[in-house]
């Protein structure tokens, strides 16, 4: 966009019509009486008007210059205002996060961590949008959150993963299921014939731990009977302290609940592998002062 006058002439305009004198004017811009002269004649022969009269008391605004200034006064608030919001951004470190997380993770893992950053950057705010990790992989890449908290990805040439922790999926149920159960089948069965005598409760197909799960079945040869597809973690581990059927949970998610002994963890001849979970950014995205203070921040507490 071009402008007839420079940006520093419109900013000598604006002095002078707010002061009313040139020599004020001049006190304040810290320049010489004929450089204000000068930027004001300059600025009238670019736009073909005449915006001050001048007497021996001072300048006045024309119509024309009143009109001017109408627009350059709200023009310098505005800039105002932008540096007095920069200077409030770096001096309480305001600034805003997006993160992507399904709601298991956000609630065992991201929340504790949201907790001790809060209380150390308050004035940071967050979005969390929560979903599965496949969804949050694809907001990364789209550039729309600015940190997922993911289980590690096999391969990513886009994206960082900074690990958080390590976690066990473990099949559990109530005793009083097991108990139940090999009443029914009159017999003490094994691991096999659990699976497929029992009502098996899973995350839905589109969850990745319920993938993860399902190759580790197919790996294993391990049948199942009926299945029972739940919507997240917190309802599987309700349904199996019901004793609804066996589930398949985190073990780092029911510690209370196994020393309790609300749950058991079902013996298995092969055990799941642990799998790691952490925080991921785009590779080649510019992050923020905020994120960047999130990310070394939870670099610190690994």
């Amino acid at each position: 966009m071009n402008y007839e006058g420079s940006l520093s002439n419109y900013q000598i305009f604006n002095a002078v019509a707010e002061a009313g004198n040139i020599s004020a004017a001049a006190k304040q811009l810290f320049i010489s009486q004929p450089a204000i002269s000068k930027a004001i004649k300059k600025l009238e022969e670019s736009l073909s008007v005449t915006l001050f009269t001048r007497s021996s008391r001072g300048v006045r605004l024309t119509e024309e210059g009143k009109l001017l200034y109408s627009y350059t006064r709200e023009a310098f608030q505005s800039l105002a205002q932008g540096e007095a919001a920069l200077r409030q951004i770096s001096t309480l470190g305001i600034g805003h996060i997006r993160i992507g997380v399904s709601t298991t993770l956000c609630k065992y893992l991201l929340l504790p961590y949201l907790k001790r950053f809060v209380s150390k950057y308050p004035h940071i705010r967050f979005t969390i949008l929560c979903q599965s990790t496949f969804q949050t992989i694809e907001l990364l890449n789209e550039q729309k959150i600015d940190i997922g908290l993911i289980g590690q990805p096999e391969s990513s040439k886009t994206l960082t993963f900074l690990p958080a922790a390590e976690i066990e999926d473990v099949f559990v149920a109530s005793d009083a299921y097991l108990n139940n159960l090999n009443l029914r089948e009159n017999d003490l069965l094994s691991d096999e014939q659990l699976f497929t005598a029992s009502t098996l409760m899973l995350l839905d197909e589109k969850n990745m731990t319920r993938m993860y799960i399902n190759q580790y079945l197919a790996t294993h040869r391990i049948l199942t009977g009926q299945i029972l597809e739940v919507s997240s973690m917190d309802l599987l581990i309700e349904f199996a302290k019901t004793g609804l059927g066996i589930a398949c949970v985190i073990r780092e998610f029911i510690r209370e609940e196994l020393a309790s002994g609300q749950l058991s963890v079902l013996p298995l001849s092969f055990p799941i592998q642990k799998r790691k979970v952490g925080f991921s950014w785009q590779k080649n995205h510019d992050l923020s002062d905020s994120v960047q203070k999130f990310i070394q921040f939870v670099s610190a507490d690994n």
